[in-house]
């Protein structure tokens, strides 16, 4: 019998290249069961600390009517890191909404930049 050596991808509906690893992580929008949808953001990464997980800053400027200038805002978003994304502190990346995983968690990350 022919043996499953590569899992293949799956579509995730965004048009991202999916990783060349593989994984056997449940919470992988790529391997596992994971849907993705609603905002996708792109940001630096900050730290990688947490276990399978990332957090994602993302800084943009908002205006302020009263002063005509723009002022400079940060956000961090926490995001889940499937193991075969192999993603470091300071990469440039992508994350998409999903549900919940956790009390912080309901972001993905679902490409490298």
């Amino acid at each position: 019998m022919a043996e499953k050596s590569k899992q293949q991808a799956r579509n995730i509906g965004i048009n991202v290249q999916p990783p060349k690893e593989t994984c056997t992580d449940k919470n992988c929008p790529f391997h596992g069961r994971l849907s993705v949808r609603g905002q996708i953001i792109t940001g630096v990464v900050s730290s990688t600390k947490m276990n399978k997980a990332i957090v994602v800053k993302r800084e943009y400027s908002r205006f302020i009517p009263k002063y005509e200038r723009y002022e400079k805002r940060t956000s961090f978003y926490a995001a889940h890191c499937s193991p075969c994304m192999d993603i470091q502190t300071g990469d440039k990346v992508r994350i998409a909404e999903c549900r919940p995983i956790s009390k912080t968690i309901s972001f993905v990350a679902i490409e490298k930049l």
